[in-house]
Order: structure tokens, then C-alpha cells, then sequence
């Protein structure tokens, strides 16, 4: 997605079964990071270093939300250890809207799945930053960096 552009709406639940809208954080910066699967070491180290840094993520006005297409209770269980929102996009919507199911290379086998991608959104709504192919331990200081 271009930078500058309005980011796509979508309303997705989280791992408590609440449900999260776009425009429900007008006014604050978010930083919406696309991960393919819960309990996996990558995933694991991206969500572990949000978590360290949440506290000044939210002294910078910032809210932190991940999303996969894990269900809510795959969710519930991942989530123990971090203090943001984990939401869950089953149906793909979100993932597409925001341009990361992609076909990717595993070990020489062609699948299609979640490109770990950040998008930084700004207080109305407007996409300032996008990063593809994030490296999973560096993706929260990078963000960081950015606020």
C-alpha cells in the first residue's frame, strides 16, 4: 500500500473476542503489524520485543496491534505474555485489504501465507510508513525508532 494513502478499515476480534475497528483509534499513531503464526520462534521474538517496549509505545501515543489469521483462541493462548492486541483475521479480509497474503518459498515448496509487513498509521487514519519482509527481532526498535 502507498505510503499516504487512507488505510483500509477493517473490524476484526481480538483474542477476547472483542471486536477492534480502524477508526477507533483516531487520534492515536498505530502501528499495525501483519505476523503469519502464533508460537512460532519469529512470531514469538517480534511479539516478545512489542511487548518490552509497549510502555513507550504508549508514552509516544501509540497503540500496538498484531494480526494473523490464527483463531481467537490460538490468540488467547499466544497472548499470556504481551499486553497489546492480537487480532484475528480468519477470513483473510484485513491481510488482503493490506496487501500481505503472498506467495512465499518454503523450503523450495510454493504456499501462500502472511508476509511479515508493519504499517505505521497516523492519528487520521493515513498510512506514514510501510516495512515488507520485516526482520522479526528488529521490527520493534525499528518502530520505535520511527514514532
Amino acid at each position: 500500500l502507498e505510503i499516504g494513502t487512507k488505510a483500509p478499515a477493517f473490524e476484526l476480534p481480538d483474542q477476547n473476542g472483542e471486536m477492534h475497528t480502524l477508526e477507533e483509534y483516531k487520534g492515536k499513531k498505530v502501528i499495525l503489524y501483519f505476523y503469519p503464526r502464533d508460537n512460532t520462534p519469529g512470531c514469538t521474538k517480534q511479539a516478545c520485543g512489542f511487548g518490552e517496549l509497549y510502555p513507550q509505545f504508549t508514552e509516544k501515543g501509540a497503540v500496538v496491534l498484531g494480526v494473523s489469521k490464527d483463531s481467537v483462541a490460538s490468540h488467547k493462548k499466544f497472548e499470556t505474555k504481551y499486553p497489546f492486541t492480537l487480532l484475528s483475521d480468519t477470513e483473510l479480509s484485513c491481510i488482503q485489504a493490506y496487501d500481505v497474503w503472498k506467495e512465499k518459498n518454503m523450503y523450495g515448496k510454493k504456499t501462500m501465507g502472511v508476509v511479515r509487513t508493519t504499517y505505521l498509521i497516523d492519528e487520521e487514519g493515513v498510512i506514514v510508513k510501510a516495512f515488507g519482509k520485516v526482520k522479526a527481532a528488529d521490527n520493534p526498535a525499528q518502530m520505535l525508532g520511527e514514532l
